[in-house]
């Protein structure tokens, strides 16, 4: 199973407007990111995301990319602080690959998490727009397969 952990694009700040929808240099990393990794051919049968704007935003542009006609929905428990062992624990029961669309910190202790068994062990750098694909080997056994970040591409 793969699990493509997805930070969401760069907002705008919130007191330009207090929905926090993505800003045009978001909007812009997202679909480059998309555009990247479009050629490896990402199948996915669910995208999940937070429900704030900025993240269903990012969501439907990957969504779009990938074909994705399935499932792009909200669910709960991926706000920037929620406790990132009931996903975890959740993941056990997939057999599908999945995409998460969330926050710091929540995306950062998954991924340590998931990797090193420790939420605080800081496996790694979420930055606006960036994608990490994990990949689980045997349950309970991940491990980062590649991640991209916007600002490296041209």
């Amino acid at each position: 199973m793969k699990l493509y952990l997805v930070r969401h694009g760069d907002a705008v700040s919130s007191d330009v407007d207090p929905r926090r929808p993505l800003s045009e240099q978001g909007l812009a990393d997202v679909r480059k990111v998309a555009s990247f990794i479009k050629p490896l051919k990402i199948s996915v049968e669910h995208i999940r995301h937070s429900g704030k704007l900025r993240a269903a935003q990012t969501a439907e542009i990957l969504a779009e990319s990938f074909l994705v006609e399935k499932d792009c929905s909200a669910h709960k428990d991926l706000g920037p602080n929620d406790d990132v062992t009931i996903l975890a624990d959740e993941l056990e029961a997939y057999d599908t690959d999945l995409m998460i669309v969330g926050h710091l910190p929540f995306l950062a202790y998954l991924a340590s998490l998931l990797v090193s068994g420790k939420k605080t062990a800081n496996v790694a750098a979420f930055d606006a727009g960036a994608i990490a694909c994990l990949n689980r080997r045997n349950r309970g056994r991940w491990q980062i397969e590649w991640m991209i970040n916007p600002e490296f591409l041209t």
